[in-house]
């Protein structure tokens, strides 16, 4: 037979319904679900804008790269497509370099001022149990005065420990009260927060692919020569990579 031992000052009297109690953990559940998904999304959006940065400025590295190629030097048409693409990869770092200062400011800086909100919030919560639990402590010494034979000196301590008690009940009471009526207007609140932060999130997208096309269209008709297509470029290529094949210093024993 288990033995449950007895719960120093924990009142006989319930001071908090279930139903109150039930709807706080409810309404401070969704809230730190909000502040776990508000923290994964602040984090995850800096990871794209630095992928985003690190993308536009490895082409342009490789575009560098290709224009410094000796060929350049030999081939008068190959250098004309290289300094094409370099100016093409340039702009596109200048555009994208432009897309991740607009997210920047309008997504992930927002994203991280919301965050800072919550360990107010969190503290707030704090302070609500610390009064509950000083409420039950009160309240379960008031039931110890009340239960005693009802002397003299005893009911001076009932008196005083009623006196203690008032306060830090209306000091819970107003912080659950507050608590109570202000997460759910928190909670509520995000989508009037967030809504133009994704707006612009979706116009900065919007313009930066917009240029995107105008500078690949670009592109595309200066160094496209003969209009090929990708299948017959492909088999360009394979003809061409199998006169390499053929040649003796390559070829298999």
């Amino acid at each position: 037979m288990s033995w449950i031992p007895f719960k120093i000052g924990q009142p006989k009297k319930q001071i908090v319904s279930k139903t109150v109690e039930r709807d706080f953990e409810r309404e401070y559940e969704k809230l730190q679900k909000l502040e776990d998904q508000t923290k994964k999304l602040h984090k995850d959006m800096k990871k794209s804008t630095e992928a985003d940065i690190a993308m536009s400025k490895a082409a342009v590295k490789i575009s560098g790269d290709l224009l410094s190629n000796p060929l350049c030097e030999q081939d008068q048409a190959f250098l004309e497509s290289m300094m094409a693409l370099d100016t093409a990869m340039k702009r596109m770092d200048a555009f994208n370099q432009e897309k991740v200062n607009q997210i920047q400011k309008t997504v992930i800086d927002p994203l991280k001022k919301y965050s800072s909100v919550f360990p107010s919030l969190n503290m707030a919560v704090k302070r609500r149990e610390q009064a509950l639990q000083d409420y039950k402590r009160l309240q379960a010494k008031v039931e110890k005065y009340e239960e005693k034979e009802k002397t003299g000196p005893i009911m001076v301590k009932l008196h005083q420990a009623r006196e203690e008690l008032r306060p830090v009940r209306e000091d819970f009471e107003a912080k659950n009260k507050q608590l109570l009526e202000e997460m759910p207007k928190f909670y509520n609140s995000r989508i009037d927060y967030f809504q133009p932060s994704f707006e612009a999130l979706i116009r900065a997208q919007v313009v930066y692919f917009t240029e995107m096309h105008k500078i690949f269209s670009e592109l595309t008709d200066q160094i496209d020569q003969g209009g090929l297509t990708d299948e017959e470029r492909e088999q360009q290529n394979e003809t061409k990579l199998n006169e390499l094949r053929a040649l003796s210093i390559v070829a298999d024993d």
